[in-house]
C-alpha cells in the first residue's frame, strides 16, 4: 500500500477554489490560476497563457492541424495590418467589425522634452487595422493566385493571432488578443463552397466531441447572429456546467461577396469569367475554456487524457534515504515504460516538496492519472493508480468517491491497464457531459414554461418553436437574458419534438424548433 506524507492541506488551503455552487464566475478563474493556465497582462483586456495553457493549446493545434491536412488545406501566413482602404471594400463586414478594431495611425515614437510619444510627424499614408479576421487582406492575395478553375479549389488554413477591442473581457473565453485558426476556401461553384463549409463544421463537430469531450449540437445562426459579410454562418454548441451555452466554432459561406470586393475572377471550363465561391473557418483560444467549464471541478482542472499535456504523474514517497534511492529508481523505471508506450508522462521527484503537495498541484493542473510508489509498494511488486476524476455514482460522497478513485495493482498489470485506463477516462468524460446536457435540456411550448425553466430551475438548453424577427429575438434577450443559439439541423433536435408547432413569443406557425440559452 502507498505511504503518504502531510503537507497537502497546507497548500490546498493557500490555493483554496471558490466552489461552482458558490460563485460560478470566480470558480473559473480560480481554476485558471490554479492550474497555472494563464494571467492578466499589463495590457487591458490581454492574457499571458502560461506553459501549462499553452502547451494544451498546441495539442489543440496538432489534433485540428491533422484534420485540416486530411481534408485537403495547407497552412499559409498573412500579415497582421490591414490597410483600412481593403477592409472597407466589403461594407458588411467592415460594419460589423467596426466598433472592435484597433488602429496604427503612427509609426514612431520620440523623446520629446524628456517624455517618449508618437512622434507627430510619422503619421501612416493610411490607417493600419489589426486584423479582426483576415478575409480581406487574404482575399487581396488570392487576386493574384486564382486564374483559372484549374487553380481551384484553393484551400488555405492560418493559426495566427486576432485583436478585436473588447470592453469585457474573461480569460479565455473573451480577450482583446486572442489565437485561433481561419480557414479560407475558394471554389469554383456555389455546391463545392457549401459542401466546403458544412465538411468543416463536421471537422469541428467531430474534434469536440472526441477530442475535447464536449457533445455539440451543430447548426445555423438566424440571419442577425450571421458573421459580418456570410450568406450563411453555421456553428457548433456546447453546454457548459452552468447551464450557459458556449459558441464552441462557426464556418461561413461567404458566396462571391468578398471575391467581389476583391475582384477575385477566374476563367470556368466554359471559358468565361466567373467570380469565385468562398468560405472561411475558425475556432480559438476559447476552446481551452470550453474545457475548463465543461469538466472541471472544485478541485481544480480535469482534462480529457487526449488533450493532457502530461497524462500520467509519478511519484516517489519516501522518509529514508535509502527508501528515497529506491523509490526513485523504481520510479524512473516506470516513467521510462510508460514514455515506450507512448503516454505523456512526468517523473516528479522534486526535494523539498511533500507528496501531499505535489498531489494538490498535479490534481490541480488536471492530470488524469497518478502513479504513487511507496516502499510497500516495492515489498509487493505492486503500484498504486489515482484516477483524475470517476463517474459519479448514486448517493455517493467525495470521501468515497476519492477512496473509489485509487487502486493497487500488480506491478505489470498495472502499467498494463494505464492506456486502456486513459481511454475509458476519455470516454467517461463525453459520457458525463451528455448527461449534464440532458439533464439540462427541456422541450418546451408554452412561454410560462419558458420562464420557469430559466427563472427558477437554472435554465440550459431549450428547445422552442420560433418565427418571430429581430424585434422578437431582441424582446427575448431583454425578458430573459436568452438568444437563438442556432436553427439546429433536424438530427440535433430531440426525438419527439421534431415537426411543426406554434411560435412560442408570437404564437405564429413553426416550421421546426430552435436552441435558445444564455451564453457567454
Amino acid at each position: 500500500m502507498a505511504e503518504t506524507q502531510g503537507g497537502g492541506q497546507a497548500a490546498r488551503s493557500a490555493e483554496a477554489i471558490t466552489p461552482r455552487a458558490k460563485d460560478y464566475g470566480q470558480w473559473y478563474l480560480d481554476v485558471v490560476r490554479t492550474a497555472q493556465l494563464a494571467e492578466h497582462s499589463a495590457v487591458r483586456g490581454c492574457m499571458v497563457i502560461r506553459p501549462h495553457g499553452y502547451a494544451i493549446w498546441e495539442k489543440m493545434q496538432a489534433e485540428l492541424d491533422r484534420r485540416f491536412k486530411e481534408t485537403g488545406h495547407q497552412n499559409a501566413y498573412f500579415p497582421l495590418f490591414i490597410p483600412l482602404s481593403l477592409l472597407a471594400k466589403e461594407e458588411k463586414h467592415a460594419a460589423g467589425f467596426a466598433k472592435e478594431c484597433a488602429v496604427v495611425t503612427h509609426h514612431r515614437l520620440k523623446s520629446i522634452n524628456g517624455v517618449v510619444a508618437v512622434d507627430p510627424d510619422s503619421a501612416l499614408d493610411e490607417p493600419l487595422v489589426i486584423r479582426p479576421t483576415s478575409e480581406t487582406i487574404i482575399w487581396e492575395q488570392f487576386k493574384g493566385w486564382i486564374q483559372s478553375y484549374r487553380d481551384l479549389p484553393l484551400l488555405i488554413n492560418q493559426w495566427a493571432n486576432i485583436v478585436r477591442w473588447e470592453m469585457r473581457t474573461r480569460l479565455f473565453l473573451r480577450t482583446a488578443e486572442f489565437l485561433w485558426q481561419e480557414g479560407h476556401t475558394a471554389h469554383a461553384t456555389e455546391k463545392e463552397a457549401l459542401e466546403e463549409t458544412w465538411r468543416m463544421l463536421d471537422v469541428y463537430a467531430e474534434f469536440a466531441e472526441n477530442v475535447l469531450a464536449v457533445p455539440v449540437v451543430r447548426g445555423r445562426k438566424t440571419p442577425g447572429e450571421r458573421f459580418a459579410g456570410a450568406l450563411e454562418t453555421l456553428c457548433i454548441e456546447g453546454l457548459m456546467q452552468d447551464g450557459k451555452a458556449l459558441q464552441m466554432g462557426t464556418s461561413h459561406y461567404l458566396g462571391q461577396n468578398f471575391a467581389k470586393s476583391a475582384d477575385v475572377q477566374f476563367l470556368n471550363a466554359e471559358g468565361k469569367l466567373d467570380h469565385v465561391y468562398a468560405t472561411s473557418w475558425g475556432v480559438s483560444t476559447r476552446l481551452v475554456g470550453a474545457l475548463i467549464m465543461s469538466h472541471s471541478d472544485d478541485n481544480g482542472l480535469v482534462l480529457p487524457p487526449a488533450l493532457a499535456p502530461i497524462q500520467v504523474v509519478v511519484v516517489p514517497i519516501f522518509k529514508t534515504e535509502d527508501e528515497k534511492a529506491r523509490t526513485i529508481e523504481e520510479g524512473r523505471k516506470v516513467s521510462a515504460e510508460l514514455k515506450a508506450q507512448g503516454v505523456a508522462v512526468k517523473f516528479d521527484d522534486r526535494d523539498g516538496v511533500t507528496p501531499g503537495a505535489k498531489y494538490y498541484e498535479w490534481e490541480g493542473k488536471g492530470v488524469p492519472l497518478r502513479v504513487e510508489i511507496g516502499p510497500k509498494d516495492l515489498e509487493k511488486g505492486s503500484l498504486c493508480l489515482v484516477r483524475r476524476f470517476l463517474l459519479e455514482a448514486p448517493g455517493e460522497t467525495d470521501v468515497q468517491r476519492r477512496k473509489r478513485s485509487k487502486s493497487f495493482l500488480p506491478r505489470a498489470s498495472a502499467l498494463a491497464s494505464i492506456k486502456p485506463t486513459l481511454a475509458a477516462m476519455q470516454a467517461e468524460l463525453l459520457t458525463r457531459a451528455k448527461a449534464l446536457r440532458e439533464k439540462r435540456s427541456r422541450v418546451i411550448d408554452t412561454l410560462a414554461d419558458f420562464e420557469r425553466f430559466y427563472k427558477e430551475e437554472g435554465g440550459g438548453f431549450a428547445w422552442v418553436h420560433w418565427a418571430g424577427g429581430v424585434a422578437e429575438e431582441d424582446e427575448m434577450a431583454k425578458r430573459f437574458e436568452t438568444t437563438i443559439r442556432c436553427i439546429p439541423l433536424l438530427e440535433e433536435i430531440p426525438e419527439g419534438a421534431r415537426g411543426e408547432g406554434k411560435c412560442i413569443l408570437t404564437g405564429g406557425p413553426s416550421a421546426q424548433r430552435v436552441l435558445m440559452a444564455k451564453a457567454y
